[in-house]
């Protein structure tokens, strides 16, 4: 994406509705997945359009921890959201990346799905089982006692704990509460409360500047729309992004994204009233 494609007006068709008063001072979109654009396997109402109306004018910006965003990109596309990879800046990918560059050579102990294994080992980082220099948590769904233990040696041994993001949870279909990464650490950390990891994940400004990066756009220019106040809005708020929060809770803007995009309120930037915290082990 490169500025002048992202800088020039929407040609809104005569069918499309005119831009919400939100976006009228908004050049590009910095948004959220899971809770904002999709539950699981299903997609929530407006989110084919916003990013139809947006197109070449968005990135997503997610605490996903589990997908690369080669791998994620096609499944989302299945679901009818016109999504390419290099539009997507996942939170455990972007951590293996950020290892790769700035520590090129080390032994890394990767907790997390196969996929992440794999983009870890085409990057040239050496896994191991014992003995690393950095440990990196992210979404294991085979966690377990045993893992607990192996972790917990290596970091007595002095092993760098780095975090993909610190979120318990995030929104599941139907309303199920998916455990996430956070859920991983507060285990490890009620073990070992000394240990200070190092969270990259949102609200970090890791993948924001990223997704600035992406759409070549400064902060004023960019709304950060999400659906949780802790990592989306605080985020937005340390870099000086407008935001505006979609979903059930009281501080949101809109119950969904097709209701924000007739929603005649303006972009946020100020934390609303709770989006406190959210990285005290950073």
């Amino acid at each position: 994406m490169t500025r002048n494609a992202i800088a020039s007006p929407p040609a809104l068709s005569d069918s499309l509705p005119a831009e919400p008063p939100w976006a009228l001072r908004t050049r590009g979109l910095i948004l959220d997945l899971d809770g904002t654009l999709i539950r699981g396997h299903e997609v929530i109402p407006g989110a084919g359009e916003l990013l139809a109306r947006w197109s070449g004018r968005y990135v997503i910006v997610s605490n996903n921890s589990t997908d690369t965003a080669a791998g994620l990109a096609p499944r989302l596309q299945a679901l009818g959201l016109p999504v390419q990879a290099c539009a997507l800046v996942l939170a455990g990918e972007q951590a293996v990346r950020h290892i790769a560059r700035s520590h090129p050579r080390c032994k890394l102990m990767l907790c997390g799905s196969e996929s992440l294994r794999a983009c870890a080992e085409g990057l040239g980082l050496a896994l191991v089982s014992r003995d690393p220099d950095i440990v990196l948590l992210t979404r294991d769904v085979g966690f377990s006692y045993a893992t607990l233990q192996g972790l917990l040696r290596e970091l007595a041994r002095g092993a760098t704990l780095v975090v993909s993001n610190g979120d318990l949870t995030h929104p599941g279909p139907q309303g199920a509460v998916v455990p996430e990464t956070g859920a991983l650490l507060q285990a490890l950390l009620a073990c070992a409360p000394e240990v200070r990891p190092r969270i990259l994940g949102k609200p970090a400004a890791m993948l924001f500047q990223e997704g600035l990066r992406r759409l070549d756009l400064p902060a004023e220019d960019v709304t950060v729309i999400g659906d949780n106040a802790r990592t989306d809005a605080l985020g937005a708020v340390r870099l000086g992004i407008g935001y505006l929060l979609v979903g059930n809770a009281p501080h949101a803007d809109a119950p969904d994204v097709a209701r924000l995009l007739d929603a005649k309120c303006r972009r946020r930037h100020a934390a609303p009233e709770g989006a406190v915290g959210g990285d005290e082990y950073q």
